[in-house]
């Protein structure tokens, strides 16, 4: 097990096994509407505890990036450089996610941006690159 590895449990094993699916999932809440990303057991709007995964579309826009030049912890360090980066989805919530398929000259803010699956250890953690919708 890596840094990298996600951290599964009873609770989040829907969303990655989603992801293993190749698909992203968002929480929503029945109490007052609102997406949120990453999920909880409540939603961080309203504290309703009424809330439930919902498919998302997987389109989202860059809000800000760094590029990692160095990291020491495996695997991270022998995929250096990287775009660590936020997004904003396209059902409201922001995401901490990597950018990849682009180069660093060719990232703008509003950028748009399709969800892609990298392989982690036993599952598929998301990732987003240029969207092909141009």
């Amino acid at each position: 097990m890596t840094a990298a590895d996600p951290d599964i449990d009873t609770f989040t094993r829907p969303y990655w096994e989603a992801a293993g699916q190749g698909r992203l999932l968002l929480r929503r809440c029945a109490g007052c509407a609102r997406a949120h990303h990453y999920p909880r057991e409540f939603c961080p709007h309203c504290w309703s505890e009424d809330v439930t995964w919902e498919p998302a579309s997987g389109r989202a826009t860059l809000y800000t990036w760094s590029v990692v030049h160095r990291n020491d912890l495996p695997p991270f360090g022998e995929r250096v450089p990287y775009v660590a980066a936020v997004v904003d989805l396209a059902e409201g919530p922001r995401m901490m996610t990597e950018v990849v398929g682009v180069a660093e000259a060719d990232l703008r803010i509003g950028m748009d941006l399709e969800v892609t699956f990298r392989p982690e250890g036993e599952t598929q953690v998301p990732v987003f690159r240029p969207s092909s919708e141009r």
